[in-house]
């Protein structure tokens, strides 16, 4: 699987868990997919749509596709948008990223929800701006570099993950990041991240470390990591460190759960209350064996 079709089935992933909470909270809605290059999956947002079509009755969808595809990308949409329903408007606009501030606006996307995707543009702050003028407001952007993480958090998103995707042949990787003030939102663009990936794609976490994508990845650098921070700031809840694997590593909530048990279970870390469920409130503190850590 290539790193394309990686981001593809993200986008696809975390349109499938976007728009039924869209839906629900607002009468209307915005999809936005802005390309520095080619639009290729934007056929794919399409027929994600199509798939919603009984849950768009009473509602209204507004899709905006900006791009230089070219005369031909109306006419290769045109084929998906025929069978969408007519609660749903598509509009191909052709330009760069850099006209998305100017195309939200036309399109009226601001105070409900917005989902935006900026496939290949600098991260300039004009343009993340206009992301977040949705109630709620998240954005997936796509890049060849770094700097995506603090463009987001300097744009007013309190929930920022990052990973780069790195390509078992040596294509360039390429880096995905994602903004939004909805936990259930980042755990599933987590979650999206590693369903999506196969053996053919590592991710490069936060921490420094090459992970190989499978359904349980080894915890070792997230218990480092954890340890970390307990270290840097003192005992934290269940809960923060959960959101802490979520936004500084490349790992799910479900693996800071994981990580957490490994951890009581040698002695590195202590818990407050001592016994019962591992819940958000259990109050973790680094514990007095720091030679338990490893990085298996």
């Amino acid at each position: 699987m290539s790193i394309d079709a990686v981001l593809g089935g993200l986008l696809v992933r975390q349109l499938d868990h976007w728009l039924p909470g869209a839906l629900h909270r607002s009468r209307r809605a915005t999809l936005a997919l802005a390309y520095a290059g080619d639009p290729c999956t934007a056929e794919a947002a399409l027929r994600v749509v199509a798939g919603f079509a009984d849950r768009l009755r009473g509602r209204r969808l507004t899709v905006l596709v900006l791009a230089d595809g070219g005369p031909e990308l109306p006419a290769r949409l045109g084929v998906v948008e025929a069978g969408l329903p007519g609660d749903v408007a598509v509009h191909v606009v052709p330009g760069d990223p850099t006209r998305l501030p100017v195309v939200l606006k036309a399109a009226g996307a601001a105070g409900a929800p917005l989902l935006t995707l900026v496939d290949g543009a600098a991260p300039a702050p004009a343009l993340l701006a206009a992301t977040t003028t949705g109630r709620p407001a998240e954005v997936l952007l796509t890049g060849t570099g770094t700097g995506l993480r603090p463009a987001l958090t300097a744009a007013g998103f309190p929930l920022v993950a990052e990973v780069e995707l790195v390509a078992a042949d040596g294509t360039p990787g390429r880096v995905v990041a994602f903004g939004t003030g909805l936990d259930k939102s980042l755990e599933a663009f987590k979650d999206a991240l590693w369903a999506t990936a196969d053996a053919t794609v590592g991710y490069l976490d936060p921490t420094g470390g090459l992970l190989d994508v499978g359904a349980d990845p080894p915890t070792g650098p997230l218990r480092d990591e954890l340890l970390a921070e307990l270290t840097r700031h003192g005992p934290r809840t269940v809960t923060e460190l959960r959101r802490h694997a979520l936004t500084a590593t490349a790992y799910r909530a479900g693996d800071a759960g994981r990580a957490l048990a490994e951890l009581l279970d040698a002695g590195a870390v202590t818990r407050d209350p001592e016994h019962g469920r591992l819940g958000g409130d259990v109050l973790i503190s680094a514990g007095l064996v720091p030679d338990a850590r490893s990085t298996a």
